[in-house]
């Protein structure tokens, strides 16, 4: 059983940054390609960024150049710098494996509102 839990969430003004992580618990051998992704009310969960074994990265174009996507392997630990925040990146965050993902985490609350 692996276990994610996400953190780093709160009320932003528009402009602000918040600096989300992901720690990774229980039977993982590695975290291998991870990602974060949001779900905003009445939407479907939508991927936001990735980030494979090797330290590359994609993201999706609503987020591209705002938002970075970091690991820390020894950690078992992912991480979100979101800048430049918009009310529309209000949302919940999760992350997880990109392929084959493990149970989900309860996710934490971004919110961007003056």
């Amino acid at each position: 059983q692996v276990q994610l839990v996400e953190s780093g969430g709160g009320l932003v003004q528009p402009g602000g940054s918040l600096r989300l992580s992901c720690a990774a618990s229980g039977m993982i051998f590695s975290l291998g390609y991870m990602a974060w992704y949001r779900q905003a009310p009445g939407k479907q969960r939508e991927l936001v960024a990735s980030i494979n074994s090797s330290g590359s990265t994609n993201y999706a174009d609503s987020v591209k150049g705002r938002f970075t996507i970091s690991r820390d392997n020894a950690k078992n630990t992912v991480y979100l710098q979101m800048n430049s925040l918009k009310p529309e990146d209000t949302a919940v965050y999760f992350c997880n494996r990109y392929i084959r993902p493990w149970n989900w985490g309860q996710g934490t609350q971004v919110t961007v509102s003056s």
